[in-house]
């Protein structure tokens, strides 16, 4: 979506959506009033304020008054420091450091005999030793560091005295296995002091009950009854203020995987109007593009603009923190490494490049600006291609509707059980009835089966059925009176050296061969280069010396041409919440109303593509077929998200191919799917039934098996059981003094994968890969949800004479697999150039410029983008 062509020395006037006023707020919930009675009770609690509105500043001298208060009553006060009585838990440590200064302010004037200190990754040797000799009264941390302390063997002792623990952004944490992690340690919390207050803190969530039921495990038999549980909620909305970038002019055919740099003289101009801004990036090779971008085009911010993304080392990013909280910086530009509440006051606005792909992450992220209770957040949104003014219009909509996305815990893993059993075990030991009682005081544990538990048991024992002959897996074992400990110290100093549940692919350090350490980049992208070969990372050009054991030597390059670092994991799908509220504006524009300024900027591209096809909408299914030299395709646009199309594509195709053996390619974005045969297929007539009969299905064990069958699954299953392994003590990431790399790692845990499908078939382990595969990389309760709407849909089909607005993204994905960043452009060039011809007969419009329509990309590796894949057809076509 390139703008207007414009001169080099002058930017044009920056266009823009006229701002739009929102309150960020979570549904409304009428709280009880929080009398004294119920802080001394113990009465859990989940709050709500909304984002940035000084929710650890508000929130801090309430815990510790109420608790200080409570611990005063019928004593008087001493001057020794209290036993650790407060557990504030943050899932990031550069949260952690902010959230420690905001309770140590009121502290002198609330308990002045108080200590606090911070425990993360991040504390030194030293400040460990002295709390390992005494905790603070105060202590904030993050999950892993509390599951650190309940592996000691004195750690009843050390933390029975905990009156309250507080639980930040409980909104990242609910979804996941840390959260978990905290749920298992709240119970075994609350079974030492069943008075415990547990407060959780919550901005972006639209199941604010769940969140809260999910908080609070249950009390423990004979455990005094304690007061409702309290969902409060601020009674000031926070205004936001949504602003889009609009180009000078929207292209019709536009294609996803650039990074959207033709907006460059905006953002420019953007930043310039203000003091500080945040440039959000949705992957980190787009925040080091952005980055080095920006300073060509503005050299004299050197020093004031800045990058910030997780693969940096720990002083740079410091750094950047500090100088946003000190408003030295101009700009960072940034990634989810920011999303969290770090107290940034001094930003005055938020750039988000390209679509958030959520409305939460919007909010989250807009709420780094004005963050103080009274100020205004701002944000401003930079489209990186046409259909992503759709996305932004949809966005204003499911805002201003208060529409936002939900987020559930996993269920009952065994991995995290596992670890927690060890944990255990380390931590004074365990009598597995006990255990078993406490464990399902956890709601993600409610309904643990029997056999679920005793199979975890017999693992931690000695490995299942298929490890028991190995000495190193035989991690636990009852005592004489039966209590089950672990008696090897070197398999204790192996586990606590690998405590966690964050899983992330081997990375290698990045180093100059002077000695300066500039952060860690993905062991695969490195070993795809050779020496000599240059590569942009922490904001500067480096090329390769050597490699050596897990550190890449590196020297400053001279500039050229560069390749983008590659990480996995950048995918962010549309959420569901987007999506339907893209369906209803489309529903909009089929009517003929344009609303909002995005709307009808992207007006050509939408009135195009309903003359040459159809919009879809909430009440149709949009399909196209086209016949090329390539073979038959069919384009098909349900806008439920790239993981369900994949699934959604993977099925059709293989339902297809057995009723005509044929073999696909398969090409998916946020907004479709295209499946490619050489053979001819009668999509109109075959369609139909394969959606129909997909749904039928669509809740029950043969959709699943569809499913894996035809996505080549057992190794989608294989990759994904790596991190169950690693979180379940099979493989470990590291020893003490040692790391593995990612290849060691996925050897091993293939080796395991393929022991246990052969001499282990009813492993578990094996059953929650194949369940984790379904329900987080394919969606599959969304994927079945989304073929119970199509089959509700009116099925409109469209033979074509050429691609489509929406079909051209599409076929661009595919191309993108097998041919160069240079020839693609000159392709895609020829073919725009052709179709705007055609576009120009259809809609009785001429462009300005003439015909020569300038095509921008970036190197086809960006993350993220979609791969075209091979569909498992039936055996007969291959």
């Amino acid at each position: 979506m390139p703008a207007e062509p414009v001169e080099a020395t002058a930017p044009p006037p920056t266009v823009r959506a006229e701002p739009v006023e929102a309150t960020a707020h979570s549904p409304t919930v009428q709280a009880e009033p929080v009398e004294a009675a119920a802080l001394s009770a113990g009465s859990p609690r989940c709050t709500s304020p909304s984002p940035s509105s000084g929710r650890t500043a508000a929130a801090a001298p309430q815990a510790l008054a109420a608790d200080a208060e409570v611990r005063r009553n019928g004593r008087t006060r001493r001057a020794a420091a209290p036993p650790l009585t407060v557990l504030w838990i943050t899932p990031m440590r550069a949260l952690a450091t902010d959230t420690l200064r905001a309770l140590q302010e009121p502290l002198p004037d609330l308990a002045p005999h108080w200590t606090s200190g911070l425990r993360t990754g991040d504390t030194t040797s030293g400040e460990r030793a002295a709390q390992d000799r005494r905790l603070p009264t105060v202590l904030v941390t993050t999950p892993e560091s509390v599951s650190l302390l309940l592996a000691r063997a004195d750690a009843r002792e050390r933390l029975a005295s905990v009156r309250l623990v507080v639980v930040d952004e409980w909104h990242e944490l609910v979804g996941n296995k840390r959260g978990v992690q905290v749920q298992l340690a709240l119970a075994r919390l609350s079974g030492w002091n069943p008075r415990l207050q547990v407060w959780g803190m919550s901005a972006t969530l639209g199941n604010l009950p769940d969140a809260l039921a999910t908080l609070m495990p249950t009390l423990p038999p004979r455990a005094p009854r304690r007061p409702k549980p309290l969902l409060l909620q601020g009674r000031i909305d926070k205004a936001l203020q949504v602003q889009v970038l609009l180009p000078g002019r929207a292209e019709r055919f536009a294609w996803a995987g650039h990074m959207g740099l033709s907006l460059l003289p905006q953002v420019v101009q953007s930043i310039e109007a203000s003091a500080s801004t945040l440039v959000f990036t949705n992957t980190r090779s787009q925040a080091e593009r952005w980055y080095q971008a920006l300073l060509e085009a503005r050299p004299d911010w050197a020093g004031t603009l800045a990058l910030h993304h997780g693969s940096l080392s720990g002083e740079v990013r410091g750094w950047v923190e500090a100088g946003l909280k000190t408003g030295t910086l101009k700009a960072v530009v940034c990634t989810s490494s920011l999303d969290l509440g770090v107290d940034f006051l001094p930003v005055e606005q938020v750039l988000q490049i390209g679509s958030a792909k959520g409305v939460a992450r919007l909010v989250q992220r807009a709420g780094r600006s004005g963050h103080a209770p009274g100020r205004t957040s701002s944000i401003t949104l930079a489209p990186t291609h046409s259909l992503e003014l759709v996305e932004a219009a949809a966005a204003r909509q499911a805002l201003a509707e208060g529409h936002i996305e939900d987020r559930h815990t996993p269920r009952a893993p065994l991995d995290v059980l596992v670890q927690h059993l060890v944990t255990i075990a380390l931590g004074g030991g365990f009598v597995p009835d006990a255990l078993l009682a406490e464990v399902r005081r956890a709601p993600a544990y409610a309904t643990l089966a029997d056999s679920d538990w005793q199979w975890a048991l017999q693992f931690v024992r000695q490995g299942g059925a298929s490890l028991a002959n190995y000495p190193d897996f035989h991690r636990v074992v009852p005592d004489d009176d039966g209590v089950w400990r672990m008696p090897d110290a070197r398999l204790a100093r192996r586990h606590r050296s690998n405590i966690g549940t964050i899983v992330s692919d081997a990375s290698m350090q990045v180093q100059f061969v002077s000695g300066g350490r500039l952060g860690s980049v993905d062991e695969s992208f490195i070993a795809r280069l050779k020496p000599g070969d240059v590569f942009m990372f922490a904001g500067r050009l480096l090329a390769l010396v050597r490699t050596q054991q897990m550190t890449a030597y590196v020297r400053a390059a001279p500039p050229g041409s560069a390749a983008l670092p590659r990480w996995n994991g950048g995918r962010m799908p549309l959420s569901d919440t987007l999506a339907d509220a893209m369906l209803r504006q489309l529903e909009q524009a089929e009517r003929g109303v344009f609303a909002s300024p995005e709307m009808r900027c992207a007006q050509p591209l939408l009135a195009l593509q309903a003359a040459w096809s159809a919009l879809p909408t909430p009440a149709r299914l949009v399909a196209e077929v086209l016949h090329t030299r390539e073979g038959w395709h069919l384009y098909l646009y349900p806008l439920a998200g790239r993981l369900v199309h994949l699934g959604l594509a993977g099925l059709l195709a293989w339902r297809a191919a057995q009723q005509v053996p044929n073999t696909f390619s398969i090409a998916v974005n946020d907004y479709g799917l295209e499946l490619l045969s050489a053979k001819p297929v009668d999509w109109p007539a075959l369609l139909p039934h394969l959606i129909g009969q997909a749904t039928r299905s669509a809740m029950g064990s043969g959709l699943q098996a569809e499913v894996l069958a035809s996505l080549n699954a057992t190794e989608m299953a294989r990759r994904r059981f790596r991190e169950i392994a690693r979180i379940a003590g099979l493989i470990f990431q590291s020893h003490p003094g040692e790391q593995r790399s990612s290849r060691q790692l996925q050897a091993s845990s293939s080796l395991y994968y393929d022991v246990f499908a052969q001499y282990d078939p009813d492993n578990l382990l094996l059953a929650q890969a194949r369940a984790e595969l379904l329900a987080q990389e394919l969606d599959m309760h969304r994927l079945a949800h989304t073929l119970q709407r199509m089959q509700g849909q009116q099925l409109s089909v469209h033979r074509l004479e050429r691609p489509t607005p929406f079909a051209l993204p599409l076929m661009v994905e595919r191309f993108r697999e097998r041919l160069s960043t240079e020839t693609l452009a000159d392709r895609l060039a020829r073919m725009v150039q052709a179709l705007e011809v055609a576009a120009d007969a259809t809609m009785g419009t001429a462009r300005a410029d003439g015909l020569t329509v300038p095509v921008m990309l970036e190197p086809a590796d960006e993350p993220g983008a979609p791969r075209p894949r091979r569909a498992r057809g039936h055996r007969a076509a291959r």
